[in-house]
């Protein structure tokens, strides 16, 4: 069972989220918040593992209240919900700590598939907005080597700069003719020695790093 947080300001948003999720068996909404404050709060409390949450709420933001609860350790996955694509908001949010984005008029079924998806460990983001966002991230930032990158291995450093140019782990398999299971691995550990919460995050270290460069 997915233990589901709804946080959103407006009281006919979340009662529409919730329709929609407790109509599913494997999902459960166990809180609802109308602010960032409240957000923050039920998130320690509720132990949920995924957090549906808005950008502009009062007292607190979206984008704060992520940083926050990605502070704090909690393991929830945050989706951003937001009525623009990739506006301002979201590119923080998801620099925050964030496993993706969804638009406020998303289909239902895209819906829970994008709960399920960040719920596994996922990123919800394709290949174009993965890169529009670390174009975004990086332009005009001189990069430099960091030494997070020096526990990797050259596999793994390979492994991470094809994730950055949007390849999936399929693909990824097929360009270095290995098995997708070999990918996993490298992935998970990938992930593991950067200290990050997904692939996303960890594409973000590669551009830091110098590791690549937008557009590359």
């Amino acid at each position: 069972m997915i233990r589901v947080l709804l946080a959103d300001d407006q009281a006919l948003v979340r009662s529409g989220f919730r329709m929609i999720l407790d109509s599913r068996d494997d999902l459960d909404v166990v809180g609802e918040a109308q602010d960032g404050l409240e957000a923050v709060a039920l998130a320690a409390e509720l132990a949920a593992d995924v957090i549906l949450m808005d950008v502009r709420m009062p007292k607190l933001d979206g984008v704060e209240a992520t940083r926050l609860i990605v502070a704090s350790g909690s393991e929830a996955r945050i989706l951003i919900l937001t009525t623009f694509d990739l506006d301002e908001y979201v590119y923080e949010a998801i620099r925050a700590g964030a496993s993706g984005f969804l638009l406020k008029d998303v289909q239902p079924v895209e819906l829970v598939d994008g709960i399920r998806v960040v719920a596994a460990g996922n990123a919800l983001l394709g290949t174009t907005v993965t890169k529009r966002l670390l174009e975004r991230f990086t332009d005009g930032v001189p990069k430099s080597s960091v030494p997070m990158l020096d526990g990797l291995t050259e596999r793994e450093r390979e492994i991470l700069a094809l994730m950055a140019s949007g390849l999936s782990n399929s693909e990824i398999a097929d360009r270095l003719v290995v098995g997708e299971t070999t990918v996993k691995t490298h992935v998970s550990s990938i992930l593991r020695k950067l200290g990050v919460r997904d692939r996303v995050q960890a594409v973000i270290v590669a551009y830091d790093a110098g590791l690549v460069r937008a557009g590359t």
